[in-house]
């Protein structure tokens, strides 16, 4: 096991006492020791040997740009483990992508704790890339990255304003038409008891504004239900949002006490119970907008990267978290054709072409 977590040793011990080995965040070499340790090396191969550890199919990949946030949600914990937001070169984040789109990955999964804030730290450093300069940002990395020939999905962005610029990378077939952006709630109050930048309103017109731009754009997000202190009517605040921001991919928590949050300290917790029977109201209601939203995906032709055969995905679908497309047939790691026959709430059904 390896990550934030691994500082507290005793705990996963505890919990999983047959655990091989426990790291800390950042600790390759304390992995590949591990690994070694248990798994003799292979031979070398003068790519994948690069890229240090990959722990995903061959196909596609996630792309670490950055680690620790400079955000304080009184939920989270992250900071403490990690740190403030620390951005990798992007000399070197582009050489790692060139390296595993050499390897063969056919995606490439942006991720950090805050994509959207990527080279605030560096006040967007310029670097070189391929000899040409780029700045250390985020635009300037998603337009460098659409340059690679693969599919570029983004994750944990927030809604800042220079967000809207990498959309018509998306309308232009740059990069993928997805956003991963958690909004976490839509009462004001709560998202001020979150610490949330982001606000319900400004929200749905940067929603419209996206759309407008990139009809095709799929944009995903969590939520907590439960917070400390919401309300039946801030529940049903959130509802509404729910229904008027039509979101195509929706994760729903319900709210737990981390060790060391802040939020821990806010009064007036809400039962065990009404966490439960909201979010599985939240979630009934995020089903029924899903299975609209897919039915009108029927009698459509997707392009589909195959995970296994039979089952793939579109570009609004990422890997583990999302819906998938079922067909006949199909290799990992290959582009088809799925023409679509029907939809469930999550999922889509078709023929490959």
């Amino acid at each position: 096991m390896t990550g934030c977590l691994g500082v507290k040793q005793d705990v996963i011990k505890q919990a999983h006492p047959a655990v091989l080995a426990i790291t800390g965040p950042h600790d390759t070499p304390g992995v590949m020791k591990a690994v070694h340790q248990h798994l003799p090396p292979k031979p070398h191969d003068p790519y994948t040997d690069l890229i240090g550890v990959k722990l995903t199919p061959p196909h596609y990949a996630y792309l670490k740009i950055s680690e620790g946030c400079n955000h304080r949600c009184t939920f989270c914990i992250i900071p403490s483990m990690r740190g403030d937001l620390v951005s990798r070169p992007i000399a070197e984040v582009m050489q790692e992508a060139g390296n595993l789109v050499k390897a063969g990955v056919k995606e490439l999964l942006v991720i950090s704790q805050d994509t959207s804030a990527y080279g605030v730290d560096v006040k967007y450093r310029t670097g070189f890339v391929g000899g040409k300069p780029v700045k250390t940002r985020m635009t300037d990395l998603c337009r460098t990255l659409g340059e690679l020939g693969v599919w570029v999905r983004l994750h944990y962005v927030y809604p800042y304003p220079h967000v809207d610029q990498v959309i018509p990378l998306m309308a232009e077939g740059k990069i993928l038409p997805y956003l991963d952006v958690p909004f976490q709630h839509a009462s004001p109050r709560i998202l001020k008891l979150m610490k949330r930048p982001a606000n319900a309103e400004k929200v749905l017109e940067r929603l419209q504004r996206w759309r407008e731009i990139c009809p095709d754009i799929t944009v995903r997000s969590t939520f907590i239900v439960g917070f400390p202190g919401e309300t039946e009517a801030e529940f049903q605040e959130l509802l509404a949002f729910l229904e008027e921001a039509q979101l195509d991919r929706v994760g729903c928590f319900a709210y737990s006490q981390v060790e060391g949050a802040v939020a821990n300290e806010l009064p007036d917790a809400v039962p065990e119970e009404v966490k439960t029977v909201r979010k599985e109201k939240f979630m009934l209601a995020q089903a029924r907008i899903s299975a609209q939203k897919l039915k009108r995906k029927v009698g459509k032709t997707l392009r589909v990267l195959v995970d296994e055969p039979g089952i793939g995905r579109s570009s609004a679908d990422a890997p583990e978290i999302d819906g998938v497309v079922h067909f006949k047939g199909g290799k990992a790691g290959e582009f088809r054709h799925v023409t679509i026959d029907r939809a469930d709430e999550h999922d889509l059904y078709g023929r490959l072409q």
